[in-house]
């Protein structure tokens, strides 16, 4: 993990963090267009947005193998916090640190910005990433509602 490089996405990175993106999309089974995309590529570009995107790389030059989109939310239990909205590592890089080093340069972010924690969602079958969540962060008894805008 020491020999591999985060940063923020950059925009030459699009191509791969597109690649990256739908990856993850495709994982859990979320249709997205090239609008989709546009707009998330847009908010992780736009500096007056709370939209970030993390890759690590094996060199500061190199191609991304790898995401994480989070952002600052605020809790009024917990202050200001880090929400993990997306961490993908390329299948064919898994293994090898990528998705430790994403989530421990997530953990140095939420300290220089004085979160006190940072929370995130997984299926409760992704059994291989819970295993690498498991190393960095407990795992909370709070269960994930989803409400459609329209059925009040």
């Amino acid at each position: 993990m020491s020999d591999l490089t985060v940063d923020q996405v950059r925009p030459e990175d699009r191509p791969r963090w597109r690649e990256l993106f739908e990856g993850y999309a495709a994982f859990y089974s979320v249709p997205l267009t090239g609008a989709d995309y546009d707009r998330v590529w847009s908010w992780i570009q736009d500096p007056a947005r709370g939209t970030h995107c993390l890759v690590v790389r094996d060199a500061p030059d190199g191609p991304p193998f790898g995401l994480a989109h989070y952002r600052a939310y605020d809790s009024p239990l917990r202050g200001t916090a880090g929400f993990l909205d997306d961490l993908f590592v390329d299948p064919a890089r898994r293994g090898g640190g990528g998705a430790d080093a994403l989530l421990a340069a997530l953990a140095r972010i939420a300290a220089e910005e004085g979160w006190g924690t940072v929370r995130w969602n997984t299926a409760e079958n992704n059994y291989r990433a819970r295993s690498v969540y498991d190393r960095h962060a407990e795992k909370t008894v709070f269960l994930t509602y989803a409400m459609a805008a329209d059925t009040l």
